[in-house]
């Protein structure tokens, strides 16, 4: 294992300090992991449509020999109908490389209730499909007695009564999971309602006193499903978000690349809590194809590449130099990670960021 994969896991292990810098790297990401854990939404494909140089960094790294894993805390869609808008876009996917947390959720209820048992699909055709997939009969009504009650994201048309059914069960006693919690998830048309907000839903209207089982990102059963059926043994976690693709590597215990295609931008990534910081940070997917220039201390700073970056008096974050800009945001990344320590914030950073023009 490469010099700079072991001291990024030696950094992320339990107990260990806090990551105060990006990592670097001296070969191409694709050459150092086995396989990329990659997000879809904001990391592949935005509104449907490839991000700006995807495609042809995903062929690449294939070509290289990495292999490709898409892991989406979407329950709506099946693995088949994500592998074939891959293809669609020009990534040629097999569903087998697709996971869920429709699959993730699934294998939770099935480890808790008996083989063939019943289960409240409460969601899309993506959940309906897992659950079959682990043995388990799906069922639309609090009134067929389910074993178990999952709830995953079921699109924009997801009838009301869906979630009536599932409080109704839930008040009933019946078990409740949920493939995930986020509120919110993109569209081509602005930011709508996720699952988190259907469970939201459920929750009060079972009187504010019952949570779900959770399985989805960053939870280590979403974590514990891909690398079951990847059989990955030096993953690397791709993503745009830090509070479930960052945190969830983080919790995992492997190493993680951020990527700004996404909802994160450099202010939140400054400011971004311990189990928040990746280990690398690229533009895009191109990312993956390169070596990630190292952060050095340089005095009370920090520098990386042509750039070097402190952290001045009251927070602010200052900046000095010339180059490649990420190469200055890795710099600040270091100066901000390490005054906050085991903490997080909101650091001073427009004028530095300005800089910058990120």
């Amino acid at each position: 294992m490469a010099d700079a994969t072991r001291a990024a896991r030696a950094a992320d292990a339990p107990g260990a300090a806090p990551r105060t810098a990006p990592s670097g790297s001296g070969r191409a990401l694709s050459e150092v992991y086995d396989t990329a854990l990659l997000d879809l939404d904001g990391v592949v494909y935005a509104g449907g449509e490839a991000i700006a140089h995807a495609v042809d960094s995903l062929r690449a790294a294939r070509d290289g020999g990495m292999r490709l894993a898409y892991v989406t805390n979407n329950a709506a869609r099946t693995p088949e109908t994500v592998a074939e808008h891959l293809t669609r876009l020009g990534v040629p996917a097999d569903p087998s490389e697709v996971v869920t947390s429709a699959q993730a959720v699934a294998r939770l209820i099935a480890g808790q209730v008996p083989a063939g048992a019943r289960g409240l699909g409460a969601g899309g055709e993506g959940l309906r499909v897992a659950l079959r997939e682990r043995g388990l009969s799906p069922v639309d009504s609090a009134d067929d007695d389910p074993a178990a009650g999952g709830q995953g994201y079921g699109g924009p048309e997801l009838p009301w009564g869906v979630l009536a059914e599932a409080s109704i069960a839930v008040n009933r006693g019946v078990p409740w999971f949920a493939s995930n919690t986020d509120l919110t998830i993109p569209s081509g048309r602005g930011i709508a309602p996720g699952n988190g907000a259907a469970v939201e839903v459920v929750r009060i209207a079972t009187g504010h006193t019952k949570d779900p089982r959770v399985a989805g990102k960053p939870l280590p059963p979403m974590h514990r499903e891909t690398i079951l059926r990847t059989g990955a043994v030096r993953p690397l976690v791709v993503g745009d978000r830090l509070d479930t693709d960052i945190e969830g590597a983080h919790a995992g215990g492997v190493d993680s690349l951020l990527v700004l295609t996404g909802v994160t931008d450099a202010a939140r990534l400054l400011a971004a809590a311990p189990e928040h910081r990746p280990t690398f940070v690229a533009a895009d997917l191109r990312g993956l194809l390169a070596p990630q220039p190292e952060v050095v201390a340089d005095g009370d700073g920090f520098r990386c590449g042509g750039w070097r970056a402190a952290a001045g008096d009251g927070g602010a974050l200052m900046l000095d130099g010339g180059g490649d800009a990420l190469d200055g945001l890795r710099a600040l990344c270091a100066a901000a990670w390490t005054a906050a320590g085991t903490g997080g914030g909101r650091v001073s950073a427009e004028r530095a960021l300005g800089v910058l023009d990120l």
